[in-house]
């Protein structure tokens, strides 16, 4: 039945172009049950799917059915404390979709012979198709947990693959098996390490989940060049949980509320809130640190917050929407105006075109990392 359920999962990977032909003999060889725990939380990559816990023991049918498909699985929770029949809790390691595991090994553009450093081992599913690739000896792949990395260890060991893996901090890339040709990271991070480019040789590609406190995560691929710096474009979406080292909780509590600005807006709090992605790089780009709430409520009016991630009590400023208004008010309070920011930044972004994704790119040197517009010198800077 695995067998079955494997391929019908190719059929319909390929189907939607998320199983590039390179890839297929290697998916084939690399069994993913052999990576999914007995009890697990399922995370279907299907608008509006609910999420739903598996069993083996308990429904081995369901479960199989459930790894051979085009979902995100849930293998740990708030570092191992959190139970995964409920799905309660914050994920901390997971086996990833399919649908967005073939499309990111492909951007690796990988050639006989490149020596790629893995950060995440998650599951060890990714790791396995690597050495299944390009050989075991030429694959370095880190994990910051020890119960996670364990797993791992012996999940990748009945596919008799023997990739080099190392239990510590991704962050801190892994030097001694450097220069690597290629950097993977299966978890998202808002500012790329620059270990990670240090150790990659001129040349090379970093390919990560980016993401930002404001918008959707996004594939970031980075080429380092010869002074240590990388220069990139985003690929597409990605939504990926956090490097551990950079894992972070947001909330949006109006404090000091008695001293806050009211003060009205024609801007439709909507069109922020649905705002394409390169609305979205603008606002990261020129208001950095902000982070948006959105309620809706079912009569169809819509809340938009908006304060400061790392900053609890920083700004902060709410925006709502009702049916009818000709203005809607913005109440505000902080050291920054952080509507007036967000609709200025989305504004610059309707001047200049309504560029989209494609047209904006990064750079990461020692120093800084900073987004831009079609070209490195047209940089995209923060709002003093």
């Amino acid at each position: 039945m695995s067998q079955q359920l494997a391929t019908d999962l190719a059929a319909h990977l390929s189907a939607s172009g998320n199983l590039p032909a390179p890839w297929h003999e290697h998916y084939t060889v690399v069994p993913r049950h052999h990576f999914i725990p007995d009890v697990a939380w399922v995370v279907p990559d299907v608008t509006g799917a609910e999420p739903y816990p598996i069993d083996r023991n308990e429904d081995a049918v369901g479960w199989l059915r459930a790894v051979y498909s085009d979902a995100s699985i849930v293998t740990q929770l708030d570092a191992g404390t959190g139970d995964l029949r409920t799905g309660k809790g914050t994920p901390t390691s997971s086996c990833s979709a399919p649908g967005i595991v073939f499309p990111m090994l492909q951007a690796l553009d990988l050639l006989d012979g490149h020596k790629v450093l893995e950060i995440g081992t998650g599951s060890g599913w990714t790791a396995a198709l690597l050495s299944a690739r390009l050989g075991s000896q030429y694959v370095t792949s880190i994990e910051v947990d020890a119960d996670v990395a364990a797993r791992a260890a012996e999940a990748i060991a009945r596919t008799e693959y023997t990739p080099h893996l190392v239990t510590a901090d991704g962050a801190d890339s892994f030097t001694p098996n450097a220069p690597y040709d290629r950097v993977h990271a299966t978890c998202a991070v808002e500012r790329v390490p620059h270990a990670w480019i240090r150790d990659t040789r001129p040349g090379g590609a970093i390919v990560a989940p980016w993401s930002p406190t404001y918008g959707h995560g996004l594939l970031a691929r980075l080429v380092v060049t010869h002074n240590g710096h990388a220069i990139g474009r985003f690929e597409r979406t990605a939504s990926f949980m956090m490097l551990r080292s950079q894992q972070r909780a947001f909330g949006w509590t109006p404090h000091d509320a008695e001293g806050a600005t009211s003060e009205p807006t024609t801007l439709d709090p909507r069109t922020i809130v649905n705002a394409p992605e390169g609305a979205a790089l603008a606002i990261a780009a020129h208001v950095p640190g902000v982070t948006q709430t959105v309620i809706t409520d079912p009569g169809g009016d819509v809340s938009l917050l908006l304060s400061e991630a790392d900053a609890p009590e920083g700004a902060w400023a709410a925006v709502d929407y009702s049916a009818g208004q000709d203005a809607y008010t913005v109440t505000w309070w902080g050291q920054r105006n952080l509507w007036a920011q967000v609709s200025d930044a989305y504004l610059q972004w309707v001047t200049w075109g309504q560029p989209d994704r494609a047209r904006f790119g990064i750079t990461v040197t020692p120093e800084e990392q900073v987004l831009w517009l079609d070209h490195p010198g047209h940089r995209v800077t923060p709002y003093d």
